[in-house]
């Protein structure tokens, strides 16, 4: 199923956790509803300034596959309203500074990046109608060489 110009349904619910623990992954009429507006919201405007495929890491998350990976109980992901993503060739900080710049959202979250390594970390993004979105930025951060859930409140460098 498209999604939109440049997303499919399949490459927010392929899941490796999914498929290992043979959990279904099937999302409802509602999440795939909040999955379009994503696409239509934010990915779909990201692919177009960059000219490149958005590569899709977490999208749509069951509440079973969300256990599973001990997601946050009330994880957007679960709601279709949230994905993981990265650019090949293009700087995951580059990507979110210009989405802070142009986009509306509801989380923008630069996810474990480190200075001065390339491909580090990953984009989280969320969006939400009926709009309510609240433009939060953040940033998880590796501290000592080791992944650390601490939220930084902006996008820096």
């Amino acid at each position: 199923m498209k999604l939109s110009p440049h997303f499919y349904l399949s490459e927010f619910t392929q899941s490796q956790t999914a498929t290992r623990l043979m959990l279904d992954n099937t999302p409802g009429r509602a999440e795939i509803r909040a999955l379009k507006l994503l696409c239509e919201k934010v990915l779909e405007p990201v692919r177009e300034n960059y000219g490149r495929p958005v590569n899709i890491s977490s999208g749509y998350r069951s509440p079973a596959v969300n256990r599973a990976l001990r997601g946050s109980r009330d994880s957007q992901h679960t709601k279709g309203e949230a994905a993981d993503f990265e650019i090949a060739g293009i700087s995951n900080l580059r990507i979110c500074q210009w989405m802070e710049r142009r986009l509306n959202y509801d989380q923008l979250i630069l996810e474990f990046y480190e200075p001065n390594v390339a491909a580090s970390g990953w984009v989280h993004v969320s969006y939400r109608e009926p709009f309510r979105n609240a433009e939060r930025t953040a940033r998880r951060v590796v501290r000592n060489g080791r992944r650390t859930t601490e939220y930084l409140e902006g996008i820096v460098g």
